[in-house]
Formats: structure tokens, sequence, C-alpha cells
């Protein structure tokens, strides 16, 4: 079979669960992967024969592909930030809303390093790291800045730090339940704290993909229906004792509710601002 063969049965078969434009994509990323050819050099060789190792990687791919699992845990990769990090079902696919956060977050943070007042290291705070994504593409951004992350689960700290690691980036990790208040005395003071927290009402899952409610860990995505913004009240209490004067926080909001994280905050006696991203939804609060 040839590659062109091979590459036209893999997208005709993802076309029975993805639409076209999807299909597409998923086909060029599992191609490239599987070959080490762009679409470029693939159109170039494209009757060249598969070998007999790269057929049997295509089936295993299409076969879990077809179960909707989604391409990053197929391949155990996804890109964030220009940068490509190891990814399982412990941790969640990084979202291009969140690069817009990092995005927000490298600017202000540069002009605050700038800023002659500021002589000291700043210290950053990742809240519910995940992958580490976040805290990974903030350091590599912020290269003067000390970068901590915590989370609440083994297994995803073991993806974040093989992704420092295999990054060449220094993050100071830790296993914290944030949601328990005894559990803060071990963390410093901070001049940044950052966070992309679960905050989906458990009654909206089944509004979701079955790609997402059947891999993506369910402990990062969802929260209580009588407590929804549970871990924004606990970030703004944290931050009580744990942000440095003049400090700021940094968060990642469901589209319906920025208004409402806001006033958290507000409560809280803090300056905010909401921010939308490119498709003009409000999807990030930052609070001074």
């Amino acid at each position: 079979m040839t590659i062109e063969q091979a590459h036209n049965d893999f997208l005709n078969n993802l076309k029975s669960i993805y639409e076209n434009r999807e299909a597409t994509n998923v086909t060029d990323w599992i191609f490239e992967n599987v070959t080490g050819l762009k679409r470029l050099e693939r159109n170039a060789n494209k009757n060249i024969a598969m070998k007999f190792s790269q057929e049997k990687k295509l089936k295993k791919y299409l076969e879990e592909l077809i179960l909707h699992k989604p391409v990053q845990y197929v391949l155990n990769e996804a890109w964030f930030y220009k940068i490509k990090f190891f990814v399982n079902e412990h941790v969640l696919i990084p979202r291009p809303e969140t690069e817009e956060l990092v995005d927000w977050i490298v600017d202000n943070v540069r002009c605050t390093m700038y800023d002659v007042r500021c002589k000291e290291s700043l210290h950053l705070l990742d809240i519910g790291t995940g992958s580490g994504c976040m805290a990974i593409s903030l350091k590599k951004n912020l290269e003067d800045v000390s970068v901590f992350a915590i989370d609440v689960s083994d297994d995803a700290l073991l993806v974040a730090k093989k992704n420092a690691n295999d990054l060449n980036t220094q993050i100071n990790f830790f296993k914290i339940n944030f949601l328990e208040e005894k559990q803060w005395d071990s963390l410093s003071m901070f001049d940044v704290i950052v966070s992309n927290p679960p905050y989906i009402p458990e009654t909206e899952k089944e509004k979701l993909a079955k790609n997402v409610t059947d891999f993506e860990p369910g402990i990062s995505l969802f929260v209580p229906d009588n407590d929804p913004f549970i871990f924004y009240k606990k970030t703004s209490a944290f931050a009580q004792s744990h942000l440095k004067p003049g400090g700021k926080i940094y968060v990642e909001v469901h589209e319906d509710y920025a208004n409402e994280v806001q006033k958290i905050f507000t409560e809280h006696n803090f300056k905010t601002e909401i921010k939308r991203d490119i498709y003009g939804k409000e999807r990030m609060v930052k609070a001074m």
C-alpha cells in the first residue's frame, strides 16, 4: 500500500466520526507522526510503499480514534504555546484559550519586571498545573521568574514533571489539595497566582463531546452544581495570606460566568478586569 492509498483510507474511516476538516487535520497529524513527513513531503512521496511497521501502527491508531479517543492521547502529544508536551488521560488536553491567558500573563509580568521598582525575582504559582503546560510556558517566556506549581493528582504531577524535565525547565512542583486550606501553610508568598481550574458544572456534562467526557479527567473539568465557583472562592481566600502587596491573580473562567467570578474577587477588595478571547467570549479574569 502506498502512502497516498493509506492516507486516503485512513481519512475516509475518520470521516465516519469527524467532519471533513477535523478528519483531515487528525489524519495529517497521524501521518506526520508515523512517516516523519509533513504534508508537502508526503505528497512528493505519495507513491512510496508504506512499511509493515507503519501500517501496523496506523491500524492501532485508527482503532483508538474510532472509539473517539482524542488524537492527543493516541499520540501522547499536544502542542501548546508552540511547545510539544507529553499528555495522557491523567491530564487535560491544553486548549487555545489557555494560550491566550498565558499571553496576557507574559505581557503583564514583563512590564512589571522591567519596572525600575522590581529589584527581586518574582514568584509565580500555578494552581492545578495538570500537564504543566501553563507553568512551563510561562517559565520559558519569563526566565527570571521563579515558578511553583501544585496539583492534587500524583498521576498529573508525574506528567508535569516529565514535561519539565524533557523541556529542560526548572519548576518547583508540590502535591497539594488546594481545597484543603490547612495545606496552604506549606506554600509561601507569591507575586503572581495563575489557574485554569475546573469550572464546568456537572449538569453541563451531557453537552460535551464524547471524546471529552469519555477520556479527559473529570476531576480537572467538573465542579458541583451547588458550588460551581469553589475554586475561585478558595483562590480569593488563599490570596489574602499568600499574595504579596501589588500582586495579581489570573484565572480562566467559564464563558457564561465571568461576572460571577469577578464578583467573588471584588468582594475581597480586588480590582478586577475581564478579558475576552479571540472569539469575543469572556474567558479570563485578572484580580489585583
